[in-house]
């Protein structure tokens, strides 16, 4: 039996093992699991029920990692996207009042215009029509991002009123459990230390229990909470979805989950060497997990699910094959039934991982032909704009309007593809409904 799923997931082919590809499983679940106590918090903020967005978010995690990984065999996980929650709770219902129900039901129709694109294939020729300069420069941007996000989570940077931010104070112990985690995870990786990431994870954990600045967990197992206060809900409120501001809220999820994914995979797909010729295999299957795992998402009751930038910890750590995703996936499902554990994982943990692995993905950037200002404008623009508006969408929108008209300037327009002019107007639009609609 292990012969034969090591041989599916083709283990000699992309020179990987068994214990390395469950520990980057490990890892990246590690590096993510704090989406199941985030997503409740947010979405409870529009009132759903904090139980049940829970467990929602444990089951759509787990299947979308187990799709990822079985049938495109990628070591790429989802979950719940941040930010795309923000905007259905702060946004949608709070802001524009429309009831969490009918959000949810507005979930639930983007995820099949999702799955029908899908199938007919044309997320897979928007995604393979991307210049390899800007590919590498989302890439490189995503590692800005979840970079910026360790910094922040960790406390090492905040919010300045006079310069928009600046050093955190480092007479608070929490910071010094981030920068004890970056000092010693950097060592462990210059020293080639195998799995340098996760142990680096671990001995910040102990340090902070040891400390206290992590309290240690109440309990060790607890009953998974129910889902009946939104399970089936988008389904039964589908008819809600009768007004242009709907049309527009539905528009946005699925133009944001869109490229926050395509983004996503394909800055991973930089990271793990799977890009072959510009283009990423698979990727059709890719994209269909994601989209399954939006649908049974919506209808168990979370905001959309997507690929998440937190992989690339266990890609950092040598997982290659869709293993690292099931297991991703199967911890996901244990963490049901284990969620006071997960509690000592907190930010401090995690951003030293993700501060390192900006620096790892921030590697792509080299290829970038940066003495060519119509390529090197865009990309600039992708790279500095993600982490600046906190939204990997929108640094793909910057640079994705700019570049048509930079390779017109340089009289390279012929070389454009029109799937690039058609994502200018599309993107042109997409900004314009945001911030000025």
């Amino acid at each position: 039996m292990l012969n034969k799923i090591s041989t599916y997931f083709e283990f000699d082919k992309l020179g990987t093992t068994w214990k390395r590809e469950v520990l980057a499983g490990f890892t990246t679940f590690i590096s993510m699991a704090y989406i199941l106590f985030v997503n409740p918090s947010v979405l409870g903020a529009a009132n759903m029920d904090k139980g049940a967005v829970f467990t929602a978010t444990a089951l759509a995690s787990a299947l979308g990692c187990l799709l990822m990984g079985i049938l495109a065999k990628y070591p790429i996980a989802t979950a719940p996207a941040l930010g795309i929650n923000a905007f259905f709770a702060y946004s949608v219902v709070i802001g524009m009042k429309v009831p969490w129900q009918t959000a949810l039901a507005g979930v639930f129709i983007a995820s099949l215009i999702f799955i029908v694109i899908t199938i007919f294939k044309l997320r897979e020729l928007i995604i393979d029509a991307i210049p390899s300069d800007l590919k590498y420069a989302i890439s490189g941007g995503i590692g800005l991002f979840i970079a910026f996000l360790g910094l922040s989570d960790g406390g090492l940077i905040v919010a300045n009123k006079s310069t928009m931010i600046g050093l955190g104070s480092l007479s608070e112990p929490t910071t010094w459990l981030t920068i004890f985690g970056l000092i010693v995870t950097a060592i462990l990786m210059v020293r080639k230390v195998p799995g340098a990431i996760f142990v680096g994870m671990v001995l910040t954990t102990i340090l902070g229990l040891a400390t206290k600045l992590i309290a240690m967990p109440t309990a060790i197992v607890s009953a998974a909470p129910s889902l009946k206060p939104t399970f089936l809900v988008a389904l039964k409120h589908v008819g809600d979805i009768n007004t242009l501001q709907l049309a527009v809220v539905v528009l946005t999820f699925l133009l944001v989950t869109f490229f926050d994914t395509a983004g996503t995979l394909v800055g991973l797909a930089n990271q793990a060497g799977f890009m072959k010729d510009n283009k990423m295999p698979r990727v059709g299957k890719a994209l269909a997990s994601d989209s399954t795992a939006m649908l049974v998402g919506s209808l168990l009751g979370t905001s959309p699910v997507g690929a998440y930038v937190e992989s690339s910890a266990g890609i950092a750590v040598g997982g290659r094959s869709g293993l690292t995703a099931v297991t991703t996936g199967v911890l996901f499902l244990f963490g049901l039934f284990f969620s006071p554990l997960l509690a000592v994982v907190s930010t401090q943990v995690t951003a030293p991982a993700l501060i390192i692995v900006g620096v790892l993905m921030a590697q792509s950037l080299r290829q970038i032909n940066w003495d060519q200002l119509e390529i090197a404008i865009p990309s600039f623009l992708i790279l500095i704009g993600m982490p600046l508006t906190y939204s990997i969408s929108d640094g793909i929108a910057l640079g994705f309007i700019v570049y048509p008209i930079t390779m017109i300037a340089a009289k390279r327009g012929k070389e454009v593809s029109p799937i690039m002019y058609a994502l200018f107007f599309v993107f042109v639009g997409f900004m314009w409904i945001l911030n000025v609609g």
